[in-house]
């Protein structure tokens, strides 16, 4: 290990894991190129040595009044506030998104933080009194035990953010397993919980790969499975947990369109389209990846969004930028070789994002925002997901045209239109199959008291994040039918019960 780069373990009932790793992987500055940290990957028996103290602090936990875990909950969303800025630099060092995205991102998941506080409301169940004579019937929801936390390289803080709090809420005890590509955000933010009063063994971090991945899958006493990033990888976990008795929620890709139509405002459209498609260098499930305009506009479209794309200044994320790197150099390399594809499929490419002037090292994974016109359906930059800073133009003659578009997409993620005419929005929102809809807003993430999630290949599983929908997959139903008798009580009846 370089002494320039920082070990980074697991932490494990309050503590940093002291054992010595097998094996490690490298932590890269992408605006750098260089080596920051040196990751230890657990193994099957780190994993179960994690999940042992977890399944051990969730029996306490999960029998912790509920006044108290929201004390927990109100404490950390005051430390996470205060170190929001910390956080954020800990992200802008490993992800490579600029530092106001970064803060950013630890904002969106402080909203989650904070519905989670309420959680005695939360979970509150019914009662139904007499029922039949002297029979009260009444609903209660218990935690699971323990949850796995799955979360991708793209939104290190926010997407644990999505979880953890709700789980913890309602009893639960978590272990979560980051990327690891930029693991120090989901150490620092577990570190908080113990300054919160969190006891030790209930949110414990993992570090690893796929073999992490596929003992926490299949580990008995690990009960539900939380995961976002690529659909392949989702579908893996959805089908592999499931297999092993295990309640899962995975988000998978996406490939969100934003309709154009010809009544609406073509510089707030433009906007969007900027700020949709090369936020965080494209690396969002909720980027806009395809314009769909629908003509005659596309030209007069085209030429503001170059304009804007013009202005933008792409760089060191703590420089004030406007777009960052991509995450690794690997990365990189695969969403030029997208770039170069498109070009010989014979799309137009507006602007090259592979050349020009960035602002940081030479060695940074630098790709700056890319534009396409006349892009087809049948080719590569369409069909699969980029992720990347390259926003394709399709060209469609209609409205009808253009929501056929969206609904033979497999994807179901995130989706936009912009118009002033409210009858078209109306329509578009009932028909589009699409599980998140802006009506111009062109990245329409649901506030946290709302679920976040998609259809079809945006989402294995029924189950969406935070909001209602997430207390609900972070517990079990009960119903209890209680009757207290009187001294009347008395006789033998093997009839079959009924309600009189």
């Amino acid at each position: 290990m370089s002494t320039d780069s920082k070990r980074i373990t697991h932490l494990v009932g309050g503590s940093s894991w002291t054992g010595v790793a097998e094996r490690t992987s490298k932590v890269y500055n992408p605006a750098t190129g260089q080596v920051t940290g040196e990751l230890d990957l657990a193994s099957a028996a780190t994993v179960d040595e994690v999940v042992k103290v977890a399944h051990e602090a969730s029996k306490a936990w999960g029998q912790t009044s509920l006044t108290k875990r929201a004390q927990v909950l109100f404490a950390y969303r005051e430390l996470v506030n205060r170190d929001k800025e910390r956080i954020a630099q800990l992200i802008t060092a490993e992800h490579g998104k600029v530092l106001s995205d970064a803060i950013g991102e630890v904002t969106r998941g402080l909203e989650v933080i904070e519905f989670a506080c309420g959680i005695p409301h939360l979970l509150k169940g019914g009662y139904s009194e007499g029922v039949s004579t002297k029979v009260d019937v009444y609903s209660i929801r218990q935690p699971l035990g323990v949850s796995a936390v799955i979360s991708p390289f793209n939104f290190p803080a926010m997407v644990p953010m999505w979880f953890v709090p709700i789980a913890v809420a309602c009893g639960n005890s978590v272990v979560i397993k980051p990327s690891e590509k930029d693991p120090s955000a989901a150490n620092a933010m577990a570190e908080l919980w113990k300054e919160a009063g969190m006891p030790d063994g209930v949110v414990n971090v993992v570090h690893g790969d796929k073999e992490a991945v596929d003992r926490l899958l299949e580990h008995p006493d690990v009960k539900s499975v939380s995961f976002v990033g690529s659909t392949p990888i989702a579908k893996y976990v959805y089908e592999n947990g499931t297999r092993n008795g295990k309640r899962v929620q995975a988000l998978g890709g996406a490939k969100n369109h934003m309709i154009v139509l010809p009544d609406a405002d073509l510089d707030l459209a433009a906007d969007a389209a900027v700020n949709a498609g090369f936020g965080s260098a494209g690396e969002r499930c909720m980027a806009i990846s395809a314009l769909v305009a629908v003509e005659p506009i596309a030209d007069e479209l085209i030429g503001k969004i170059k304009e804007r794309m013009g202005k933008l200044k792409t760089g060191d994320g703590t420089r004030g930028c406007d777009m960052g790197p991509l995450v690794t150099g690997e990365h990189r390399d695969k969403v030029a070789g997208y770039v170069a594809a498109g070009v010989e499929a014979g799309a137009e490419l507006v602007v090259d994002g592979r050349g020009g002037d960035f602002d940081g090292a030479a060695d940074g994974f630098w790709l700056g925002p890319t534009l396409f016109d006349k892009v087809t359906p049948e080719m590569s930059i369409y069909t699969d997901e980029i992720f990347g800073p390259v926003l394709s133009v399709l060209r469609t003659p209609s409205y009808d045209e253009a929501l056929e578009l969206v609904n033979s997409n497999p994807y179901g993620n995130g989706t936009a239109i912009f118009t002033n005419d409210g009858g078209a929005a109306r329509r578009f929102q009932n028909e589009v199959e699409v599980g998140m809809v802006g009506i111009n807003v062109p990245i329409p993430v649901p506030m946290a008291y709302y679920s976040f999630g998609g259809w079809k290949n945006s989402l294995f599983g029924d189950t969406h994040a935070h909001g209602t929908e997430g207390v609900h997959f972070f517990t079990r139903g009960k119903v209890v039918t209680s009757r207290w008798l009187d001294p009347s009580h008395g006789g033998i009846n093997l009839g079959f019960p009924t309600h009189d």
